[in-house]
């Protein structure tokens, strides 16, 4: 493999060869700069050892410099702080479809781009490896059927054949590409179970092979997966992850590294996933915002690698940038099993022990910048809902728990036992009732113990005479065709198909939206009658409107624990005391009578999860199946846009664009667009599953002639700008407070008050308004701005909408950065400062001044008049955080950065 590595200056005279069976290697050496000069670093975390390693490699005295190696001296004298920007330059770029296609449109835009200024297309490659994976275009539209999965597979073939032939051509027409094409999985999985290496390697400049730690970046926030296997990595928004793919480092600050020390091992009958959801709700409680989390301690000796990348995937609904789990010996087992080459296996063991990366037992523990704890013998049975993630709950709890919300959150005192009929079938159903149980990619089917478990499971209850009830949708999507294959080897999958959970696809499906309908006679029971219907997923995800517009209450649940409560049918039910259902010969089933042992799953995997299985399931990665062979594309250096297309089209970031920037001018009489509270999501702002007809996103597509029943979702349609702009902000269950009802109450929906007209308008349309009226915009915000999915439309949406700055208590990391990326400045309120303090209801004008000098951080006074004719001045933090930042932002985003500095070369 090559790569843009050029050869460092090794100021710490580090570089040295490594011989491998035989192979020779060159390597930049830890501890012959350690003995150079680098005081300690032998004592530094192991994810922090990789970021140093990478900044050895690429110091050039300019994107990097011995300074900033030096820094990481600084950083463990400080116990785990500095405030030192640093370049990172990832090994190689992880992309999905959703995110994947408008990064590749982008990327055929900016080559008209550059032959608009004068300069050559084929400069615009991506110079480090690119793999883009198929795996969110799949819906569960059929299931509970054996045809199931080619019903899915059809339909999503006759929906998505513009964005294929795009990325067939997209293929063809870059450098350092591949696309994995539909129904091979999930990129997290396919990463973690074959593109992932551990220890990278690549052709420098100078014709010898360089090993290196295996670090990439992501276009999906769930990236963080192969972190259990030692791979260094985080989720960017697309356009971050462009710029990677264009050479440019990712610039960070030092992160903070926070130890989280494992002990003991996880009890009989406790899973991986009630784990995480106990390791995600801690660390949420300790706050790791922008922190890297390292996992350490004698526990890890209990936790198979598959439960170290169920954690690692979790690492976005924790909050932090990563969790890290370094090398041992379960991470060469894991290698060695999964078919990685034996040289390659081999070299991850050589390499790590020589850089000190490979973990022993016994060995003192690295200095962190603070540290928490757990006894895994403490973890017990466990779910997370109704609308969070961090929203752990004991298994034996979620009965109460669903009952208070009932009365609290969804205001619905003494419905407990409210039903009703459902028309044209022979049940009723009620508050509570699962409507949706998907065992789904992602978080858990990476991991054989809770598949298994879950399929013994559905063996266990089959024998019993159980199902899943009538009422419920049931789905298996696995993240690979490999647990497909041990699913079916084991005879497993047989019995799953006899409770309702056939295959239908693979690829992310319920956790992102794609979930498909319910039947009609449920949803419309639903919503006449104001029922809070429930989910029970095996994902990751389980925010507002994130499922399906028919379910209000979600939860993340263990693969077996889906099963169970698709045959309970209710989550208004105590698994300790109350039967999940009736047998056959009329005895009542409780959920220990089929639960299977430990052990028993643990001799499945070992009978039926083999290297062989890997290696042919993983021979012809990219080939595809007939469907994508028989795609026929064009070929050319820049794209043929076609202008009929709803799914493709060429953004306008780079029309008219000129080799110096435009002067950047202060923000002056902008209105408020919106005023959100705490946690808005970027689901709220750029929603991802349906497009309602009703909504400025349907309306269009209706004008295109397209019918709501192709109207497909905002997902599939990221490749088109039109679409996306309308679908911003459209979230059903955003609240935008400058919106309330008759009795004060804020009104859900993509909805704003346009001043000073004061009409209710969707945000779309007050946004097109303003723009006509040449009037800037500002959002408002609470805490977590941003937090979920790193979604860069949810800030390229913002920019086109014209929204010049947001203005929150504070920001998930990845969102910031996008919204700098596309030219919005993001503030911060100074503690104890809130829109909500300030008394701001959305008819004030603001200006924002000393954006044309800004500087990194920079104090910024913003004054508000209000409707009464009043102002007040309050200061606010400027969170463009870098230097190379502050050039994105002059600008007028990081796309026309690197296209004019390309341009000028």
């Amino acid at each position: 493999m090559t790569s843009g590595t050029t050869v460092s200056l090794d100021s710490f005279n580090a570089r040295r060869t490594l011989d491998v069976e035989g192979a020779k290697y060159v390597y930049y050496s830890l501890p012959e700069a350690e003995k150079n000069g680098l005081t300690g670093i032998s004592n530094l975390p192991f994810s922090m050892k990789v970021l140093l390693e990478n900044l050895l490699r690429h110091e050039d005295g300019r994107s990097v410099t011995k300074a900033d190696i030096v820094a990481m001296s600084e950083w463990l004298q400080n116990t785990g702080k500095a405030e030192k920007e640093i370049g990172f330059r990832p090994a190689r770029v992880l992309m999905q479809d959703f995110t994947g296609v408008p990064a590749v449109v982008d990327l055929a835009a900016m080559r008209d781009g550059m032959l608009t200024l004068g300069g050559d297309a084929n400069k615009i490659n991506p110079l480090v490896p690119v793999d883009l994976v198929i795996d969110h275009s799949v819906i569960v539209d059929a299931f509970g059927s054996p045809d199931a999965l080619g019903k899915n597979v059809e339909l999503e073939y006759s929906r998505n054949g513009e964005r294929y032939v795009f990325l067939k051509w997209g293929q063809g027409a870059f450098a350092n590409f591949r696309v994995v094409p539909p129904g091979t999985g999930i990129c997290h999985q396919v990463n973690l179970e074959y593109l992932a290496q551990t220890v990278w390697t690549a052709t420098d400049a100078s014709g010898e092979t360089l090993a290196y730690p295996d670090t990439l970046v992501g276009t999906d926030s769930h990236t963080t997966m192969v972190n259990g296997l030692a791979v260094l990595d985080w989720g960017v928004g697309g356009i971050e992850a462009e710029a990677a793919m264009l050479g440019q480092p990712q610039s960070m600050l030092l992160p903070e590294v926070i130890g989280f020390r494992l002990t003991g091992a996880l009890q009989e009958g406790v899973t991986a996933t009630d784990l995480v959801l106990t390791v995600t709700q801690m660390l949420r409680v300790k706050g790791v915002v922008n922190k890297f989390i390292e996992f350490f301690g004698s526990g890890l000796d209990n936790l198979t690698l598959a439960d170290r990348a169920t954690i690692a995937n979790m690492a976005p609904e924790y909050g932090a940038t990563c969790g890290f789990f370094p090398i041992d010996d379960e991470t060469l087992n894991y290698l060695n099993i999964s078919g990685r080459e034996p040289a390659r296996v081999a070299l991850v063991e050589a390499y790590a022990k020589a850089q000190g990366l490979f973990r022993n037992r016994g060995a003192s523990d690295p200095v962190f910048t603070d540290t928490l704890a757990l006894d895994l013998a403490t973890v017990g049975p466990s779910m997370a809902g109704p609308k969070r993630p961090e929203g752990r709950i004991a298994l034996a709890d979620v009965k109460t728990g669903f009952l208070a919300a009932l009365d609290g959150e969804y205001r619905k005192p003494n419905e407990e036992t409210k039903r009703a009929p459902v028309d044209g079938r022979d049940f009723a159903i009620g508050h509570g009732d699962v409507v949706i149980a998907a065992i789904t990619s992602c978080t858990n089917t990476s991991n054989p113990s809770v598949l298994i478990a879950a399929g013994l499971l559905a063996r266990n209850a089959a024998a019993k005479g159980l199902t899943a009830k009538s009422w419920v949708k049931t789905s298996l999507a696995p993240g690979s065709q490999v647990v497909a294959a041990y699913l079916e080897k084991s005879g497993l999958q047989k019995d799953l198909d006899k409770v309702g959970f056939n295959l239908v696809g693979f690829g992310c499906t319920t956790c992102i939206g794609n979930s498909g309908p319910l039947p009609a006679e449920i949803s419309k029971t639903i919503n006449e009658n104001g029922l809070v219907a429930a989910a029970v997923l095996s994902g990751n995800r389980n925010f507002e409107g994130r499922v399906s517009p028919d379910v209000q209450a979600n939860y993340l649940a263990s693969p077996p624990l889906v099963v169970a409560y698709a045959l309970a049918g209710t989550v208004v039910r105590d698994f300790a005391t109350e039967p999940l259902g009736i047998s056959r010969d009329g005895n009542p089933v409780y959920l220990k009578d089929i639960w299977p042992s430990n052990k028993e799953v643990q001799q499945f995997i070992a009978d039926n999860v083999t290297r062989d299985l890997f290696r042919s399931r993983y021979a012809d990665v990219f080939r595809g199946d007939d469907n994508w062979r028989t795609i026929e594309t064009g070929s050319g250096l820049t794209y043929g846009w076609d202008q009929a297309s709803t799914y493709v089209q060429n953004p306008p970031y780079f029309r008219g664009i000129t080799q110096k920037a435009r002067p950047i001018v202060d923000i002056e009489g902008a209105r408020i667009l919106a005023l959100f509270g705490d946690k808005i999501t970027t689901d709220h702002i750029s929603p991802a599953g349906s497009i309602k007809a009703a909504s400025p996103a349907g309306k269009y597509l209706l004008d295109e002639g397209v019918q709501p029943e192709d109207f497909n979702q905002y997902g599939t349609r990221r490749g088109n700008h039109e679409v996306m702009m309308r679908g911003t902000f459209a979230n059903i269950r955003i609240k935008n407070h400058m919106v309330r009802d008759a009795a004060g109450n804020v009104v859900e929906g993509g909805y704003t008050i346009h001043h000073p007209s004061r009409e209710r308008l969707a945000i779309y349309d007050a946004a097109q308004r303003y723009a006509d009226e040449g009037v800037p915009l500002v959002v408002f915000a609470g805490v977590e701005y941003g937090n979920g999915s790193s979604r860069d439309w949810a800030a390229k949406g913002t920019n086109l909408l014209g929204v010049k700055a947001v203005i929150a208590q504070s920001f998930e990391r990845i969102h910031r950065s996008n919204l700098v990326g596309m030219g919005i400045v993001p503030f911060v309120f100074e503690t104890g400062t809130s829109w909500q303090s300030l008394g701001l209801d959305g008819s004030e004008k603001i200006t924002l001044r000393g954006l044309a000098d800004v500087k990194p951080r920079q104090i910024v006074e913003a004054r508000f008049e209000r409707f009464d004719g009043t102002a007040a001045t309050v200061p606010l933090i400027c969170r463009i955080d870098t230097l190379d930042e502050v050039e994105y932002f002059r600008n007028g985003g990081i796309l026309q950065y690197v296209l004019r500095n390309l341009a000028a070369a």
